[in-house]
């Protein structure tokens, strides 16, 4: 740890924790507050409390609400996976695409769109992405079961990844006619825009579900920067670290990829950003970087909707214009430390 980041990590974690919260919730409430069209958000909130069903209340609570909403639990799902997964791979350019959890959501996403189920029904696009992350979770956690070790599963995860991505080409190579095709595209490229209160619900427990595996492994992540055997002696079982952590992933990965699309770098940028101010300790850095990712997704949610282009532009496009630099220098910087 540098000594810029032992200064910072000594800043009080609740207070940490607090700021964040704060930052995060700040930028929901300007996400419901900016659109196309004038809002007034403080007469719409009176509204809808009151139970008026004005225009401005139904906008607020079928539209605005739920996009500002699911990019929070999107962020925070995205961010704290990715220190989860930094955290126990010990990998700094880990992130839940790295064991193919976010690929095979997306590949169970389109397969709804291919077989024409979104059409037939609203719930299908999502349960579809949760689908086809059990299955990849499965199949990590089936490697776990039999002993696999870290590596083995890292390799596994990029082999599930490459499959994925395979079969997501294969469908758009195969769409029965190029509206498809196009339709499959722009929903690989992620956003949150037309979500509504029956995605959010759907996806709301399995998330909650998903973060609380992920922060139950903390303190097996502290004493796992100590080496497995040290962790071990400890009395940590790292088996069931790795299954608690591979479900925490696919479940609140597998719910916002089913949402969203394809959002990336944001579980690898968000773990980076809060890393200085958590210190050394792994299982510090889960709730920050959760938090760092929600505003980080919220942020970038509201820039696609202030900037002068129309079409909109995608989330996804916006994270990857943002994520790919900060990988680029990342690398740069690991290789001048590792020199």
């Amino acid at each position: 740890m540098t000594a810029a980041a032992a200064r910072d990590s000594r800043i009080p974690y609740p207070a940490l924790v607090a700021g964040l919260t704060l930052l995060a919730l700040t930028l929901c409430a300007v996400s419901a507050a900016v659109g196309y069209v004038p809002f007034d958000l403080g007469a719409a909130v009176s509204d809808w409390l009151a139970g008026r069903p004005t225009l401005g209340a139904l906008v607020l609570a079928e539209l605005r609400l739920p996009r500002a909403l699911l990019g929070l639990l999107v962020g925070f799902s995205l961010g704290l996976t990715g220190a989860a997964m930094q955290g126990w791979l010990r990998n700094p350019l880990a992130e839940p695409g790295l064991v193919g959890v976010s690929s095979a959501a997306a590949l169970g996403a389109v397969i709804v769109f291919y077989s024409g189920l979104s059409a037939a029904l609203s719930l299908a696009l999502p349960l579809g992405g949760m689908a086809g992350a059990a299955v990849a979770a499965g199949l990590l956690n089936l490697m776990a079961a039999r002993g696999a070790g870290t590596t083995a599963l890292v390799i596994g995860g990029i082999a599930i990844n490459s499959l994925a991505g395979s079969l997501t080409a294969l469908a758009l190579n195969l769409a029965p006619n190029p509206y498809a095709a196009l339709e499959i595209v722009f929903w690989l490229m992620g956003s949150l825009a037309d979500r509504g209160t029956d995605q959010l619900w759907l996806v709301l427990p399995p998330m909650l579900a998903g973060w609380a595996l992920c922060l139950s492994g903390a303190r097996a992540l502290d004493a796992l920067t100590l080496g497995e055997d040290a962790a071990r002696s400890l009395g940590f079982n790292l088996t069931g670290l790795r299954v608690r952590l591979i479900a925490g992933a696919a479940l609140a990965v597998g719910s916002a990829v089913s949402i969203t699309g394809a959002v990336g770098f944001v579980g690898l940028v968000a773990p980076h950003l809060m890393r200085p101010l958590a210190g050394a300790r792994p299982g510090r850095l889960l709730l920050l970087a959760g938090l760092a990712g929600a505003s980080l997704t919220l942020a970038a949610d509201i820039a696609v909707r202030l900037l002068p282009t129309r079409p909109e532009l995608k989330l996804g496009v916006v994270t990857a214009l943002i994520g790919a630099p900060f990988l680029i220098a990342l690398i740069a910087r690991l290789r001048r430390e590792e020199a």
